[in-house]
């Protein structure tokens, strides 16, 4: 889904339970106008590599754990 449209991607991740992990400011607004499902986490991170971004996911994984047991969150800021 690399080059879909954003409403197929949280179409797709809302059908499928998925939670949507982008830098995309993009689904950042989508999330505020439509809430959760999916869940979103939103990367702030810049220019970057992919290592700097598993770094980030790794080192927060807690963090991204509990956001996706609590039902009420629909949005993860990370940076």
């Amino acid at each position: 889904m690399a080059s879909a449209p954003d409403t197929s991607v949280w179409d797709f991740a809302a059908s499928e339970g998925f939670a949507i992990v982008s830098k995309d400011s993009d689904f950042h607004q989508r999330s505020f106008l439509l809430g959760h499902p999916p869940k979103i986490v939103w990367l702030r991170l810049g220019n970057c590599t992919t290592v700097d971004v598993v770094k980030l996911l790794r080192s927060r994984a807690g963090a991204i754990e509990a956001f996706g047991s609590d039902e009420d969150s629909s949005f993860l800021v990370l940076s």
